[in-house]
């Protein structure tokens, strides 16, 4: 009986490298669309503020009847009133911001200021932390400052960054993602896709 050898982290490696480079037009699509989108969204941080809003709007409200009708097909599941709760809770937060997208804007961008001062203190304690385990420690640090600025500039300019912060960190995110797609095709394609 032949004994059978697992792929070397190497073999599979190039396996993969290979058919993602039969696709590297594929991925250069992606990333041009998102990096256009990126581009659009910068270009008009408020409408894409707007769109962000609705689009999570909706989120909750699909994932709050998806969970209200798995609870109503296991009526005796542990923790049922909680669950129940929570997908209410996602249905009336989504209609509200649907139906009230400025509101929502408000709140959203609220919840983005106080995300970017817990990731702040969180990364600044973490690079400390990790000082003399991680030679990377200084990028830590730095994204934790970064965030701790982006935080306060917001805040600043409350209420009226409200209207074009998150389109605009949407937009440059799509924007990076897109880019990096785009030099990921670039690579695949120079490595032999057709």
């Amino acid at each position: 009986m032949s004994e059978i050898t697992p792929p070397s982290l190497d073999d599979l490696r190039q396996k993969m490298s290979i058919e993602l480079a039969k696709h590297w037009k594929l991925i250069m699509f992606q990333g041009l669309l998102i990096a256009l989108l990126g581009a659009g969204a910068i270009l008009l941080p408020q409408f894409a503020t707007l769109v962000v809003n609705i689009f999570i709007g909706w989120l909750l409200i699909i994932g709050g009847i998806f969970r209200a009708l798995t609870l109503f097909q296991s009526p005796r599941m542990p923790g049922m009133a909680w669950s129940a709760l929570a997908a209410l809770l996602a249905i009336v937060l989504g209609v509200l911001l649907v139906a009230k997208p400025v509101e929502g804007m408000m709140t959203l961008t609220m919840i983005m200021v106080a995300f970017f001062i817990i990731q702040g203190v969180l990364s600044i304690l973490l690079s400390l932390h990790f000082r003399r385990i991680v030679r990377s420690w200084g990028w830590t640090l730095l994204s934790g400052i970064v965030d701790l600025i982006l935080a306060y500039l917001i805040w600043q300019g409350w209420p009226d960054t409200a209207t074009w912060a998150i389109g605009l960190l949407v937009g440059i995110n799509m924007l990076f993602a897109g880019m990096a797609l785009i030099t990921a095709a670039i690579s695949l394609r120079n490595t032999g896709g057709s």
